[in-house]
């Protein structure tokens, strides 16, 4: 179904990165309760808005992972881009150096604090454009860009939810295009890590473990099969990479 696009296709280059459409959706109750220590309380925000933080979070693993997204997207990033949630530290920021001249990349949030944080720190580049939306209803038509990034995002998600959002990734990629998800996964057995990310996972992301126990491609709906499906997996197994091409 198509949806009525929440910017303005004609506005000013040079404005991209200080206009954030006027879709205004409420903080879903999910991500009030249970991450509102993580992205939505100012001085959290500022803690976590720290490269080296945000490592230590993924063992050291963020450069790795961070470019397994990019590499998937390309060396030089053409047509439109949309990366679903923002990020803390330098993704953004490295997925905008690879746009090529004539490309775009829109970045959607439900938070208006994340995209006032990321609009600080990208500096003013004439091909970003923000915009608060849901990440499970988005307002863009169908088949609007050429690749969509999700770093990090459906751990975070409510079951439901995570499909919806799924659904919505592949609805506004266009036939062809590829949807890149980033996330956590079921480490092996003997991995010490395994242990410890149990009860820290549990305790402080209670949809991450949703993780462990599916598959991303179970998120997909039967009318939204993609024509090819791939996964590899880091660091022992704790972290995933899933492609899909409409």
């Amino acid at each position: 179904m198509d949806k009525t696009a929440s910017f303005d296709a004609a506005a000013p280059d040079h404005d991209a990165l200080h206009e954030i459409a006027d879709t205004r959706p409420g903080i879903p109750a999910y991500l009030e309760n249970n991450y509102w220590w993580a992205y939505l309380n100012p001085r959290c925000v500022k803690f976590f808005e720290h490269q080296w933080i945000v490592n230590l979070i993924l063992w050291g693993n963020f450069p790795r992972l961070r470019d397994a997204a990019l590499e998937e997207l390309g060396s030089r990033v053409v047509g439109r881009t949309l990366q679903i949630a923002c990020v803390y530290g330098d993704f953004t920021p490295k997925l905008a150096e690879r746009l090529a001249p004539r490309a775009r990349l829109d970045v959607v949030d439900v938070a208006p604090i994340q995209l006032t944080n990321l609009r600080g720190k990208m500096g003013d580049l004439p091909h970003v454009h923000l915009h608060r939306q849901d990440a499970s209803d988005l307002s863009f038509p169908d088949g609007t860009f050429d690749q969509v990034v999700l770093f990090f995002l459906l751990h975070e998600l409510p079951d439901d939810v995570r499909r919806s959002a799924v659904a919505e990734a592949l609805r506004v990629v266009k036939p062809g295009g590829r949807v890149v998800f980033v996330d956590y996964h079921r480490p092996v057995w003997p991995h010490p890590h395994r242990y410890l990310m149990y009860p820290i996972l549990k305790g402080l992301e209670p949809f991450a473990l949703d993780l462990w126990r599916k598959e991303i491609a179970d998120c997909v709906a039967a009318d939204q099969t993609p024509s090819e499906i791939s996964k590899d997996t880091f660091f022992g197994g704790l972290y995933q990479r899933v492609v899909m091409t409409r």
